[in-house]
């Protein structure tokens, strides 16, 4: 039983930060840019506050524009503000106008105009069938401003995030969310369930671990039919950790014999291969270099550490000469992200720090300075990471921008976050 709680404690390990990113920043002009309210009464105003309150931090998160901290009210149509505006220097305007139908559908138009002249840039309108779900409305919207400027897409804004949170002893909840966390719905509950992973680019079902039914069990579950299917139970523990880009194969830790491995799952024939083979806690597999090789934490140096090995066999390969317990990691192409504890801070608290580095040179880079910054995963887009800062009884998430040298921190209102997946 010691040994099966020190696997569980070990892989559990991954809780998160702020950051000052040592990444040079390309030298750019942003435009400035400011965001108004143009909805007329009748509007729910805290739909409607809260939705313009988002598309300014989504516009933010982008880092491709100055914008201004609060909105403004002006009407839809017509050029009030100019003048001020134009003494403000500022350069975009845009203008929202919320609007719900009898069934219920949120709509908005939205105008994005030369705040110096009043002259239209472009106008476009969105709906959406479910008004709790506004702050993907917000999404979108900052998605296509970013995207007519040609800026770096932020596609990943418009994903959903999927996560467990603890609620007590013993239980954890599977709860998706947007990833400011301000649309939030329980999947799964009842029980002890962890360990989220969306199936594919789809999302549209997760692999998650249930410690519910005698021994942990790896289950897939479609989100929208409800159907559960049981891939896999393992004593000890069991856990997907990484799924391959076409989505047939799985990196599964298990641990039938209370040594945890990597093995890699065949979703099509259901069959297993044995990737690692150390008499001791190798767990957390992650693609990487086009699914030719696998990352994963092993304990084989005395502490956890990040090692490479080719998915068909050969050598370990040692990946990080820095820290003493690098217990998380996300890859992305060749580009690792891991989590390094480092010395503890003046009030006696360990420093969890987020680094860089590539599987094809000695690059190394540090993203965070301070605090516990764990479990990072890396967005589609290969430059945005998130990740998990612990802040003592509480959690949040973490959005680190690297080309823009910049992070951001989402509160969970209640609970603690236990593991995420985007």
């Amino acid at each position: 039983m010691r040994v099966v709680i020190m696997i569980v404690m070990f892989a559990l390990t991954m809780l998160a930060s702020d950051a000052t990113i040592k990444i040079v920043k390309k030298i750019k002009k942003n435009p400035t840019i400011v965001v108004a309210n143009a909805s007329e009464a009748g509007i729910d105003a805290v739909v409607n506050r809260k939705l313009l309150k988002l598309l300014i931090g989504d516009l933010k998160v982008s880092s491709n524009f100055k914008v201004s901290e609060n909105y403004i009210n002006t009407r839809y149509d017509g050029s009030n503000l100019i003048g001020e505006l134009v003494k403000k220097k500022t350069e975009l305007l845009v203008k929202c106008k919320l609007s719900q139908t009898p069934g219920g559908k949120l709509n908005a138009k939205v105008k994005l105009a030369n705040a110096q002249n009043g002259a239209l840039v472009y106008e476009k309108a969105y709906a959406i069938s479910k008004p709790n779900r506004y702050p993907f409305l917000a999404h979108n919207i900052a998605i296509d401003i970013n995207n007519y400027f040609g800026a770096p897409p932020i596609d990943w804004m418009n994903k959903y995030i999927v996560f467990a949170k603890y609620t007590a002893s013993g239980k954890s909840n599977i709860i998706v969310s947007d990833y400011t966390l301000s649309f939030k719905k329980q999947i799964v509950s009842g029980g002890l369930n962890i360990f989220p992973k969306w199936s594919s680019d789809k999302q549209d079902s997760i692999y998650y671990t249930s410690y519910n039914h005698g021994k942990p069990t790896l289950f897939l579950l479609n989100l929208y039919s409800g159907e559960r299917q049981k891939i896999a139970s393992s004593s000890g523990m069991i856990v997907c950790s990484d799924v391959s880009d076409d989505g047939t194969k799985l990196l599964i830790t298990m641990a039938p014999n209370d040594q945890p491995d990597i093995y890699l799952y065949d979703k099509i024939s259901g069959s297993k291969k044995r990737i690692t083979k150390y008499r001791g806690i190798d767990v957390s597999g992650s693609f990487v270099d086009n699914d030719s090789g696998v990352v994963f934490i092993s304990e084989r140096l005395g502490y956890p550490n990040i090692f490479h090995k080719d998915i068909n066999g050969g050598r370990v390969e040692q990946m990080v000469y820095h820290g003493k317990n690098n217990s998380s990691c996300t890859t992305s192409g060749k580009y690792i992200v891991y989590s390094s504890r480092e010395k503890q801070n003046a009030f006696g608290n360990s420093v969890f720090n987020l680094y860089l580095i590539s599987t094809q040179t000695d690059f190394i880079r540090k993203l965070t300075t301070n605090g516990k910054n764990m479990f990072p995963r890396f967005a589609s887009d290969g430059e945005t990471i998130l990740f998990i800062k612990d802040q003592g009884r509480s959690s949040s998430l973490g959005v680190l921008r690297l080309n823009a040298n910049r992070s951001f921190l989402f509160p969970l209102s209640a609970g603690k976050i236990q593991s995420i997946d985007w």
